[in-house]
């Protein structure tokens, strides 16, 4: 693709409207100049899109054109020319856009002259607030410098004439345009380097909550290099929906512009409502998703035409080889190697065989998207193409082949992910799941997740994958995996829309009776288990008999215990651990004793360690709080283990959350628990937590040991220091977080009333949490403790003064005064 080619009309034509008397611009094209027409027409709610940005670099053109013509009069200066490169370039101004001009001249006017003609120029640019970013050259100039820098290259593909000598720019840009396709096989390989370096820099558009819509993958740059590589005529990108996505990726920057008023490209979370409104959509939701699914076609767009090139320029180095060994017998077919029935392997690619038949083959999409994942390479654009034109439907139910052929894809570990998206981008994912319509580039707002619905689920088919040896029924597990968050398309909760729609869909399937049973209890308690090992109290016997109600059987227990890590090992970082994996085992093991009919098995957790014994026994002869800090060996847990036994008394729980908060410890986790020991008087409280340092090294045992004997004896003000330190350090400006919320939660302990509090996880929450409940007049039973990314999800097991559960109002009554609290 070749750059634009618009021509101006010449500036110096006594029929322009411009006053070229007026080098500010202040009497420029309109009544009231160029600042005053500009400010009108980005203020016309009629005007906007392609036909706003066309208008603009007009306007600009027409103003540019009138500053260079009385430029030339004062200065005298002949054979020069004022250029439009970049954006500007294209005709594509957003309101905020850099002017990026070139001043071109033959080399023949004295330096000074020149220099008072750049100077009339770029002055009124900057008198406006115009960002402008210049270069005065001659032909030859321009195209070494080309040569030498890739960017400037980039941006000479796209230049226009604005005023001047158009002949002077015409031979630049023959010349350019040569250069840039016989540089071709050293120019291209740069090119995709460096959109490979801003990939990692910028990440990924469509994955991002904020994303920047120039730089990310998949955003405008990208969209430019395409738009490099066809004009190399080397490979052309795939065109059916590139330029509406490079439209909307332009859209909704101009309206960020106006939004903010800045020259920004981040679609920073506190201006995604406004920028939606400004350009009609629903909110923000609708907005990140138009957003990603522009860039996933420029991103696919991208995959497909790099790999092209890599092809070609692989065949091109090939070839005078080939050529040297072949002599005069020809050139050799291109050699096909089986896959499947109907699908080969040519130069790479997964393609269709010559005798396959897509209208004769329903089975043909799903078959070849397995044996290319299972062979670990891409599909042929035009074989995908011809599948989604040609192939026939599936039948409802699905043979059994069509089932098989998709659980082989979703099992073939990473290469189903770029295999997937291929198919979908040309609609065949829809086509065989209508229902993954709704989940398609939507947004999750949660800051744990790295993906957005649709990739998150094969994500976790990929991380299932390697977890089917675990399993008795690996193809239950792989589709649970797909369909496990496929109801966040729909209002309410979504395991229980998505219990619906998975039963519907394995039915359509094939799936028999009791299968699809199994898949709507894995779809409808896929965050059962992680919730119930990190939130609740696994010595309550009530807690593991509501698991093993809810789960059923042993077989579907253990495919959900490996869902459960196959869906939190797919989310983020932040929703996997070892100590989470330990947590979850332990209550799939009890739950497993339950529905196996045995007694829940005693866990680690419950047997007093040695250490713990150790701590407990000195805390009752010292009446004084001990300690113990460990480093954690595991890579993925972060920080050290503090094991604190204290003998039993009034505000323990805020006291040592009070002094880990103003030892700037962060809590990941926490657990408190009531310890007796045989054959001694008393009993001893023993807490222990996950922490890790919010600066620098963590503090010596000694000195929290001390700070927390004199938190408990009130020589230390735990209040008014954290309040001393929050004034000191006020909270920056962001977006506001929803408020804390308390619930109170059924039926899940027989032992204690259970609270449930959500919040944003803040310097000294654990330690205002403790001293709400001591002020209501409860004991803390047990706390579970756990943070994921700027929340925190903390459940407290409170009895009243007798050591039972409150009664239902008080319970009630207690969930309000601590949200108050806590507001």
């Amino acid at each position: 693709m070749t750059s634009v080619e618009n021509t101006t009309t010449d500036p110096t034509d006594p029929t322009d409207p411009t006053d070229p008397t007026d080098p500010a611009g202040q009497a420029g094209p309109g009544p009231g100049g160029y600042a005053a027409a500009r400010l009108r027409l980005l203020q016309e709610e009629s005007r906007s899109g392609p036909s706003r940005r066309s208008a603009l670099a007009g306007l600009t053109d027409d103003w540019l054109g009138a500053l260079f013509a009385a430029a030339v009069r004062e200065t005298g200066v002949r054979g020069a020319a004022l250029v439009a490169v970049g954006g500007y370039g294209r005709g594509e101004l957003s309101p905020r856009s850099d002017l990026d001009l070139l001043l071109l001249h033959d080399g023949k006017a004295a330096p000074r002259a020149l220099s008072a003609l750049a100077d009339r120029l770029w002055y009124p640019v900057w008198d406006l607030g115009v960002a402008l970013d210049h270069s005065v050259r001659t032909p030859a100039e321009a195209r070494k410098t080309a040569s030498e820098d890739l960017k400037v290259h980039l941006g000479l593909l796209d230049a226009r004439p604005v005023a001047g000598d158009a002949g002077l720019l015409a031979g630049l840009r023959t010349s350019v345009l040569a250069d840039w396709r016989n540089q071709a096989a050293k120019r291209l390989p740069q090119l995709h380097s460096l959109c490979r370096e801003r990939a990692e820099r910028a990440g990924e558009l469509r994955f991002l909550l904020e994303p920047d819509l120039k730089e990310a993958r998949g955003g405008l740059r990208d969209a430019t290099a395409l738009r490099a590589v066809a004009a190399s005529w080397l490979a052309d990108a795939p065109r059916e929906g590139l330029a509406e996505a490079r439209r909307r990726l332009l859209d909704a920057r101009d309206a960020l512009h106006l939004v903010t008023g800045r020259a920004t490209d981040r679609l920073s979370l506190q201006e995604q409502d406004q920028v939606a409104a400004r350009l009609g959509l629903l909110d923000a939701d609708a907005l990140l998703r138009e957003v990603y699914e522009a860039a996933r076609v420029v991103a696919y767009a991208g995959d497909v035409t790099w790999r092209e090139v890599g092809r070609v320029l692989r065949a091109r180095a090939a070839r005078p080889r080939l050529r040297g060994l072949l002599g005069a017998r020809g050139q050799a077919a291109a050699e096909r190697a089986p896959l499947a029935e109907g699908v080969v392997e040519s130069e790479g690619e997964a393609v269709l065989a010559l005798a396959a038949r897509p209208d004769r083959d329903p089975v043909l999409p799903l078959r070849f998207g397995a044996a290319a994942a299972q062979a670990g390479v891409p599909v042929s654009l035009h074989a995908v193409r011809r599948l989604a034109a040609q192939a026939k439907p599936l039948p409802v139910p699905w043979p059994a082949e069509a089932r098989e052929q998709l659980v082989t894809l979703l099992g073939a570990g990473e290469p189903t992910v770029v295999v997937w998206e291929a198919l979908e981008a040309e609609g065949l994912i829809t086509r065989l799941l209508p229902d993954w319509e709704r989940v398609r580039c939507r947004p999750q707002r949660n800051p744990v997740h790295t993906w957005t619905v649709d990739r998150h689920l094969i994500e976790t088919a990929v991380r299932a994958s390697a977890l089917t040896r675990r399993v008795s029924r690996p193809d239950l597990l792989l589709m649970a995996a797909l369909l496990h968050d496929i109801g966040k398309g729909w209002p309410g909760d979504h395991a229980v829309a998505g219990e619906t729609i998975a039963r519907d869909v394995a039915q359509r399937m094939g799936f028999d009776a009791r299968d699809v049973a199994v898949l709507g209890v894995l779809v409808r308690h896929h965050l059962l288990l992680i919730d119930t090992a990190t939130r609740r109290d696994l010595d309550d016997p009530a807690t593991v008999r509501s698991v093993a109600e809810a789960v059923g059987s042993p077989g579907t227990l253990e495919i959900l215990h490996a869902l459960t890590e196959a869906d939190a090992l797919a989310t983020g970082p932040a929703a996997w651990s070892a100590w989470r994996g330990s947590l979850v085992a332990d209550l799939v093991s009890r739950v497993a004793s339950v529905l196996r009919g045995a007694a829940p098995p005693v866990s680690e957790a419950e047997i007093p360690s040695t250490e713990q014994e150790r701590l407990a026994v000195e805390a009752l002869r010292t009446g004084e709080p001990v300690l113990a800090l460990h480093a954690r060996q595991e890579e993925d847990v972060v920080g050290v283990e503090l094991v604190v036994a204290v003998p039993d008394q009034p505000g323990v729980l805020p006291a040592v959350a009070g002094v880990l908060a103003l030892h700037r410890l962060t809590v990941r986790a926490a657990d408190l628990r009531s310890l007796e020991l045989p054959d001694r008087l008393g009993e001893v409280l023993v807490l222990r937590w996950r922490v890790a340092a919010e600066y620098g090294a963590l503090p010596e045992g000694a000195r929290l040991r001390t700070d927390l004997i004199r938190a408990l004896d009130g020589s230390l003000d735990v209040p008014a220091k954290l309040a001393d330190r929050e004034a000191a350090y006020p909270r920056r400006r962001g977006v506001v977080p929803p408020p804390p919320r308390v619930t109170v939660v059924p039926d899940v302990s027989s032992l204690a009333t259970v609270l449930e509090v959500r919040a944003p996880d803040a310097v000294g929450l654990l330690h205002r949490i403790g001293r709400a409940l001591e002020s209501a007049g409860v004991r803390v039973r047990s706390a579970h403790v756990s943070t994921l990314g700027a929340n925190a999800v903390d459940s407290l097991y409170v009895v009243d003064p007798d050591g039972k559960p409150l009664t239902a109002p008080a319970a009630t009554a207690l969930a309000a005064t601590l949200e108050a609290a806590l507001r």
